[in-house]
C-alpha cells in the first residue's frame, strides 16, 4: 500500500470520495474500481458456472476497516458483512493498538489434515503398525496425484494413525494425510489425495475404506495475532462520565475471565471474533463455513467450550491481547479466482501468500473482540451499535435519500430505535410536507 491506513475522517467523506482514497492508496484501475463500487463484478453468466440452480447474485456491504498496522506494514482491509458496527469497531480497535505497535502476528505452515475412515479392520493395531511401517510408499503415492503442487513445493508431509476402540459402528483406524497446500485452501487437492490411497490402504490394513475427506478442523494451520494496548489510550469520557485507562483495563481483563470461563458468555465472545474474522474471509472469496466450524472446534479442543482470546493487564498496567485459531484460507484457486470481487479485496490488502491472509485477518478478529469488550465492560454495547443500527431502522420503515440520516438521527436523540417510532415520525414528517 502507498500510503498509511490511518485515514482521519474517512467514514465522513462521500462513498465515491472513499473508493478514490482507496483505489489510490492500492493502485486500483478503473476496472477493479468498477467492481469494487458495485458498477462491475459478478456476472450471473460466471455465477451460472460455480453453483447450482443460479436464478441471480446476492450483494453484500464492502466497507474498508482503516488504522490497522501489522507487523509493522500498514493495511486496508475489505470486509463484508451486513451488521453495522462492526467495520467501524475494528476500525476504532485498530487505531488504539496502534498506540502500542500495532498487531504482532505468526502462523504455523499451511498444512492441512485429510482423512481416511478405515472399518472392518481385523486387526487393528497391526494394521496401525503397518500404515506407518508404509509411510513413505503412501507419501509418495499421494504426491502422485498432484504434480503442479508438488513443483511448487508443497504435497504430503506426515502420515498419522489413530485406533478408535469404539464408536457406534464398532471399532475403526483413522488415518490423517498431512499435506502442505502452499497458497491455496486446499480441499480438492487432500480429498483427492486420499481417495487416490484408498486401495492401497485396504490391500495394506484387510480392511474397508468409508470416508476420504478433509477435516476442517485446521489445528496444523494456525494463525496468532497479539496487540498491547496502552492504559492510557484508552481513557475516554461517555455522557459526562470519565473512565480511566487503568480501570478499562481492569474491566476488559475482568469481561474476558467471564468468557474464560462460561460456555454461554464464551459463545457471543466468540462470535464477536468471528464478526471481524467472516468479514475478511467473505471479502476474500474464501469458505467462512469451514472457518467458522473449525474456529468453534478448537474453541473446545481441552473439553469445555471457552474463548478463543486472551486479554491481561501487563505488569506495567497495560492491556495485551492475543487470538489464535485455525485458518485455512487461500489466495489461489476457489472462488478466490473465479469471482472478481475477490482479487481486488486481496490487491487492497496486498498480501504475497495465504498465510500473510490468515495473519491479517486473525488481527481483525482480536481488534473486533477488543472493540466488542471495552464497549461491554463501559459504556455498553448499545450506544455504539444502536446508533448505527438506526440507519437500518430507518431504511426499513421507508426513508430514503436524506431522510435516512435524519430520522436516524431522530432516533437516535429519543433513544427509541424502534421500527414502529421510526414509521410514525416519517409519516409526521410527510403530513408537515403536505401541510
Amino acid at each position: 500500500m502507498s500510503q498509511s491506513s490511518r485515514l482521519p475522517g474517512f467514514y465522513k467523506s462521500s462513498v465515491e470520495e472513499r473508493l478514490g482514497l482507496v483505489a489510490a492508496a492500492a493502485d486500483l484501475t478503473d476496472e477493479e474500481s468498477a467492481i469494487l463500487s458495485g458498477a462491475a463484478g459478478l456476472q450471473t453468466d460466471t455465477a451460472d458456472h460455480m453453483i447450482e440452480n443460479v436464478v441471480g447474485t446476492h450483494s453484500l456491504p464492502l466497507g474498508i476497516a482503516t488504522n490497522f498496522c501489522v507487523n509493522g506494514r500498514d493495511v486496508l482491509v475489505p470486509m463484508a458483512i451486513e451488521e453495522p458496527s462492526v467495520v467501524a469497531g475494528a476500525s476504532f480497535a485498530a487505531r488504539l493498538a496502534r498506540e502500542g505497535g500495532g498487531f504482532f502476528t505468526s502462523s504455523t505452515p499451511s498444512h492441512m489434515i485429510a482423512q481416511m475412515q478405515v472399518l472392518e479392520v481385523p486387526n487393528p493395531h497391526l494394521a496401525r503398525f503397518e500404515l506407518l511401517s508404509q509411510k513413505e510408499r503412501l507419501l509418495d503415492l499421494a504426491n502422485q496425484t498432484d504434480p503442479l503442487i508438488i513443483s511448487l513445493g508443497g504435497g504430503a508431509r506426515d502420515l498419522e494413525v489413530r485406533v478408535i476402540e469404539e464408536s457406534p459402528a464398532g471399532p475403526m483406524l483413522v488415518l490423517h494425510l498431512i499435506y502442505d497446500t502452499l497458497d491455496a485452501m486446499g480441499a480438492n487437492t487432500v480429498n483427492t489425495a486420499v481417495e487416490a490411497l484408498a486401495p492401497t490402504v485396504e490391500e495394506i490394513t484387510g480392511g474397508r475404506v468409508l470416508l476420504r475427506i478433509l477435516s476442517n478442523l485446521a489445528d496444523r494451520r494456525l494463525a496468532r495475532a497479539m496487540c498491547t494496548v496502552p492504559a492510557n489510550a484508552l481513557e475516554f469520557e461517555s455522557d459526562g462520565r470519565t473512565f480511566e485507562g487503568r480501570d478499562v483495563v481492569e474491566r476488559i481483563a475482568e469481561a474476558y475471565a467471564f468468557a474464560a470461563a462460561d460456555p454461554y458468555r464464551a459463545t457471543t465472545h466468540n462470535k464477536g471474533i468471528m464478526n471481524g474474522v467472516d468479514a475478511v474471509v467473505i471479502a476474500t472469496g474464501n469458505d467462512w463455513r469451514a472457518i467458522e466450524a473449525g474456529a468453534h472446534a478448537y474453541a473446545v479442543r481441552d473439553g469445555g467450550y471457552t474463548a478463543l482470546s486472551q486479554w491481561e493487564k501487563t505488569p506495567e498496567g497495560d492491556l495485551v491481547g492475543t487470538l489464535e485459531m485455525p485458518m485455512a484460507v487461500g489466495i489461489v484457486g476457489g472462488a478466490t479466482r473465479v469471482h472478481p470481487l475477490p482479487q481486488v479485496a486481496l490487491k487492497i490488502l496486498g498480501v504475497k501468500t495465504s498465510l500473510e491472509l490468515a495473519e491479517i485477518i486473525v488481527a481483525v478478529g482480536l481488534a473486533q473482540n477488543l472493540a466488542a469488550l471495552r464497549a461491554l465492560a463501559t459504556e455498553g454495547i448499545q450506544r455504539g451499535h444502536m446508533s448505527l443500527h438506526a440507519r437500518q431502522v430507518a431504511i426499513a420503515a421507508g426513508a430514503a435519500g436524506d431522510q435516512i440520516e435524519r430520522v436516524a438521527a431522530q432516533l437516535v436523540q429519543e433513544r427509541a430505535i424502534r421500527l414502529d417510532r421510526a414509521e410514525e415520525i416519517l409519516g409526521q414528517r410527510a403530513s408537515e410536507s403536505i401541510g
